[in-house]
């Protein structure tokens, strides 16, 4: 598919130039981060741009029109980033850093790891407005929150759900409460070592 054919038109190359460079800075931070710690503070690091086919789908999906305008200044996840950490205080450390990197500017900030949502997900998202003028979600979790939302994504959308739902949404929920208190653990036994 060639740029003209994309909802980004035009400026779909410009769009992953931006891509590129937040991941630079990311990668920069990540190595600064290693310098200090001794040890690399990111487990998985992944980014894209969203494909044609979903940003349509977002776009009919919130009732505006299929149009790179829509895509880049009215939905603002044209290019999504996913950092995955073993501490949840590296998850914070990297936010931190993030919001110095030259040419970003915080939109939005939600954190489902101190408020989680009721289903039990845990993660926090930045959405990032970057000076080429394009928006950037960012998702910073720990390895327990992206199993979580793997597996629960994968239920999610698997067609013929048996069973009982609710027992189902509950059990859910209990494993998410369950990683997160591991987390915490986990967090609290590198500190011991750190000291």
């Amino acid at each position: 598919m060639n740029e003209q054919e994309t909802i980004y038109g035009e400026q779909l190359s410009e769009l992953e130039k931006a891509c590129g460079e937040l991941m630079t800075g990311i990668e920069v931070i990540r190595e600064n981060i290693k310098g200090f710690l001794g040890m690399d503070p990111v487990e998985h690091l992944l980014s894209r741009i969203k494909s044609d086919e979903s940003m349509r789908e977002k776009c009919r999906r919130k009732g505006l029109p299929e149009t790179a305008e829509s895509a880049l200044t009215k939905i603002h996840d044209a290019i999504g980033i996913r950092i995955v950490c073993a501490f949840v205080d590296d998850v914070y450390a990297i936010r931190d850093r993030i919001l110095t990197l030259p040419g970003v500017e915080l939109f939005e900030e939600k954190d489902y790891i101190r408020h989680a949502k009721p289903n039990g997900y845990r993660s926090l998202h930045l959405i990032l407005k970057l000076e080429a003028g394009y928006f950037a979600e960012i998702q910073l979790r720990t390895i327990s929150m992206d199993t979580w939302a793997a597996l629960e994504h994968h239920l999610k959308y698997k067609k013929d759900v048996g069973g009982d739902v609710g027992l189902i949404v509950g059990e859910l929920k209990r494993c998410a409460e369950e990683l997160a208190s591991t987390d915490l653990s986990m967090q609290t036994i590198r500190d011991s070592i750190m000291k």
